[in-house]
């Protein structure tokens, strides 16, 4: 096989006893426009025994030629081609047709566009342009691929560019990876849908199909298949609607669908030659004596189709298990690809009557049901995004191109443009929960959730858990200056939350591989690591998976100036550090603006900048840590001279401008066990935008850093390091530009496509865990047999603020009674 050229275009022409017509096709492609020098023309002699390769080498003497020593018909004949050739993208392009001047240009500038784009179909008209060829696609629930309006005059259709479900072979582009991922044409189709089903495959996969209305090619349209008899054209039809439905539609579709087209095709084939079905009827005359029944060609083709069907089938089966099993994409999720299915196709005596009697009696117009998928998040949605709203955004992102999603905040929503639907809903609304947990197939959560409404506790869907943020971990550092009690209480609820959780979902999500392990523990702690979930799944991959937080596979782009130049005393030329996100009490920001006061004596251009706050969920006080932060920056003199605050938090559309104006990102932490298993999300923001980073040692994207070169990792608390680090992060131009190509390579593992696969791979094929399968023995069963006592629940209402008012009363005074009340009113407000 040749070496793949980056950049080539090969163009596959299939020659079956049409000379003339070849290599009229390719003084055409002479004249597009697309450099020489990336472009490769093979042309497949496919078998003719006619002299025609020699004209066409004689005619052409820079095109490739190939001979087969067979006829492989259309669909192995372009393999061959394939096989041939060395460009990155392929091209076919029928013998009688010809490509347009921008035929190549447009289609390649379409592959441009997303890199999910794997193949192009090209806009195809009649020879003189004048009316429609291919402009679309079709499918007919039976497996029968169209061109919707082929034969509408041209003029103003087929202008608007759109994903379908296939191109026409007779023009065409694929990426050659994707052509060789999918293996290629299906060779047993011959000709005829051997296109249909090759971007059918490819849709499955995963691939977006283009049409680009600007790749224009023109096609004769001989009719030449009638000299070897129409119904061999029938023949193939009937035949392969049935390989390529069998092989590429889900089970659930393909139980309906598959019956009714077998009998379908036999209706077909009755009409097509005008026979009564019923003349064999023991009530009509005639027997044995009358000789043979004459049945026309037309009707023994469909036939013929039907026993091909079932002489093919083991090898369509195995090719039907390999297509399912690595499809990623759903049935309902490709519908609007299908465009009408409802489309006949026929007209013949006494068909259309039986059409309609099989679509209504076996439901096969009856849309699949997309999977439902319940998300829930306790943040805000809205123009400013803190991090769990953020994961749960993208979350149903990555899920709503399969699956009907909805979107639950507990807290505010403002009106948002979203592919999925949007909801609020106010914590402890159990009766309007209710409403959606029944028509969830798939509820995924994170925080107090299972908490708050009890359907959720008692629900019989399949829960999925979003535990990237180890609350109770979390609470240990937060609670830290609070009274003991209080503390003791806050880390208590977050521990029963998590424990409740892990009880009893089915699928759990992590941020890292060192909170896989942390996790697993604490799961082998409640019973979840058991036979029933290690028996077929030793790793326990399906019961727990690391899906960590992600970033935009879209470049951040600079819009509008908002530091550099614009805030006071942040100078055009000053070199900026940027701490993105919040400030919390775990973090050691102290250490940080000591170091960077330190640098300023030295460099007296260095800025630090303290992205976030004031968190924009409400119910989020700001921490002890920011005043603290702010008096000591006071107090070395650097506040708004070398180190500033924003006092809110930026909006998430805009976050871009802040980093793409920063020179390095900074995070600074204490050492101790949430730093341990935590996942820093703001470093995400720094790949994203290709900052080199300063971090302090400990948690598992220090490890990255250091392992890769993203940066500098530094030990907590040492303000002479870092003040070493920051001046070398920001000054030394070599170290500098190789960091960046480090963060260029390494960012691809965090785009959001990749992080959230797990979830996605689970909602393709959703279960409940093993465990929770087995429900002869119920949860709380098993919880007082194993002598824990039962899981604690964070409980809302009146009953339970008086209990905390007393509990804050006992053990912090009427002050702090006082302060929460008023927190309390101005979160309502």
């Amino acid at each position: 096989m040749p070496i793949i050229r980056t950049g080539v275009v090969s163009v596959v022409l299939v020659n079956f006893r049409g000379a003339d017509d070849t290599i009229e096709a390719l003084e055409h492609l002479r004249q597009v426009d697309w450099p020489a020098e990336r472009l490769e023309v093979i042309v497949v002699e496919n078998g003719s025994a006619d002299g025609s390769a020699a004209r066409i080498r004689e005619a052409a003497p820079w095109a490739i030629v190939v001979e087969s020593s067979e006829n492989r018909g259309f669909a192995g004949g372009c393999n061959f081609g394939v096989n041939a050739s060395s460009g990155e993208f392929v091209a076919f392009l029928n013998s009688d047709a010809k490509p347009d001047s921008q035929w190549i240009r447009a289609a390649i500038d379409t592959f441009g566009e997303d890199s999910r784009i794997g193949a192009v179909a090209s806009k195809v008209l009649d020879w003189d342009g004048d009316l429609v060829d291919y402009i679309d696609a079709g499918l007919t629930w039976f497996g029968m691929g169209y061109k919707p309006l082929v034969g509408w005059p041209a003029h103003g259709e087929g202008t608007d560019a759109k994903d379908v479900l296939f191109g026409t072979g007779s023009a065409m582009f694929v990426r050659r990876s994707v052509f060789d991922e999918i293996s290629g044409f299906d060779e047993r189709f011959f000709m005829f849908f051997e296109d249909v089903d090759l971007g059918w495959r490819l849709n499955l996969r995963g691939w977006r199909y283009r049409f680009s209305p600007a790749s224009i090619a023109f096609h004769k349209h001989h009719g030449s298949v009638s000299k070897f008899g129409s119904f061999k054209e029938t023949y193939f039809l009937e035949r392969n609607a049935l390989f390529a439905m069998y092989k590429n539609l889900g089970q659930e579709q393909l139980d309906k669908a598959l019956p009714a087209a077998l009998l379908l095709a036999a209706r077909r084939a009755v009409s097509r030659g005008g026979l009564e079905s019923s003349e064999f009827d023991f009530r009509n005359p005639g027997g044995d004596a009358e000789g043979a029944a004459s049945i026309g060609k037309d009707s023994l083709a469909g036939l013929f189709a039907l026993d091909q069907f079932v002489e093919h089938l083991a090898s369509l089966t195995a090719s039907r298990d390999e297509i399912q099993g690595s499809r990623v994409r759903s049935d309902a999720s490709m519908l609007p690809l299908f465009r009408k299915t409802d489309a006949p196709s026929f007209s013949g005596p006494g068909f259309l009557e039986g059409y309609e009697s099989l679509i209504h009696a076996f439901g096969v117009l009856d849309a699949p049901r997309a999977t439902r998928i319940l998300i829930l998040t306790g943040d805000p949605l809205g123009v400013k995004l803190a991090g769990p709203a953020i994961r749960a955004w993208n979350m149903a992102l990555a899920l709503s191109s399969e699956h009907d999603v909805t979107l639950v905040t507990l807290s505010t929503l403002e009106e948002l443009d979203a592919p999925f639907t949007l909801k609020k809903l106010r914590p402890g609304d159990n009766r309007n929960f209710e409403t959606l947990e029944r028509w969830a197939d798939i509820i995924v959560f994170q925080g107090h959730a299972m908490a708050i409404f009890d359907a959720l506790q008692h629900t019989d869907k399949i829960v999925v858990v979003d535990i990237y943020d180890p609350m109770h971990l979390e609470q240990l550092e937060q609670g830290r200056e609070l009274p003991p009690a209080t503390w003791q209480k806050q880390v208590a609820d977050a521990t029963a939350v998590l424990n409740e959780q892990m009880t009893k979902g089915d699928f759990f999500l992590c941020a890292s591989e060192r909170q896989r392990h942390f996790y697993l523990g604490q799961l082998a702690a409640l019973g979840r690591i058991n036979p029933a979930t290690y028996a077929s799944d030793p790793d326990l991959e399906s019961l727990i998976a690391v899906a960590p937080f992600g970033l935009s596979s879209t470049p951040p782009e600079h819009v509008v100036s908002v530091l550099k130049g614009v805030r006071p005393g942040i100078g055009a030329d000053d070199k900026v550090l940027l701490w993105a996100g919040g400030l919390y009490n775990w973090f050691d920001p102290k250490t940080l603006i000591k170091a960077v006061s330190d640098l300023s004596g030295r460099r007296p251009n260095v800025r630090l900048f303290f992205q976030g706050t004031k968190h924009p969920h409400p119910g989020v006080p700001e921490m002890e840590i920011v005043s603290q932060s702010r008096e000591l920056a006071r107090s070395l003199g650097a506040l708004d001279h070398s180190v500033f605050f924003n006092e809110s938090w930026v909006e998430y559309s805009v976050r871009q401008n802040f980093l793409l104006e920063a020179d390095a990102g900074v995070s600074t932490h204490f050492s101790h066990v949430e730093t341990t298993f935590s996942f820093r999300t703001r470093i995400l923001d720094y790949l994203w935008a290709e900052l080199p980073m300063v971090v302090t040692e400990g948690d598992s994207f220090a490890e990255l850093i250091a392992a890769e070169g993203l940066g500098i990792v530094v030990p907590a608390t040492d303000t002479d390091a870092l003040s070493v680090a920051l001046e070398r992060i920001l000054f030394d131009e070599e170290f500098i530009a190789e960091a960046v190509s480090n963060i260029r390579r390494v960012r691809e593992r965090f785009f959001w496509e990749r992080t959230l696969s797990p979830l996605v791979d689970f909602a393709r094929n959703p279960s409940h865990a093993a465990d929770r399968r087995a429900l002869e023995v119920p949860k709380t069963s098993l919880m007082r047999a194993s002598g824990r006592a039962p899981m604690r629940r964070k409980p809302y209402g009146i009953r339970h603020d008086v209990e905390l008012a007393l509990h804050h009363l006992r053990h912090s005074g009427p002050r702090a009674v006082a302060t929460k009340i008023v927190n309390r009113l101005k979160r309502r407000a």
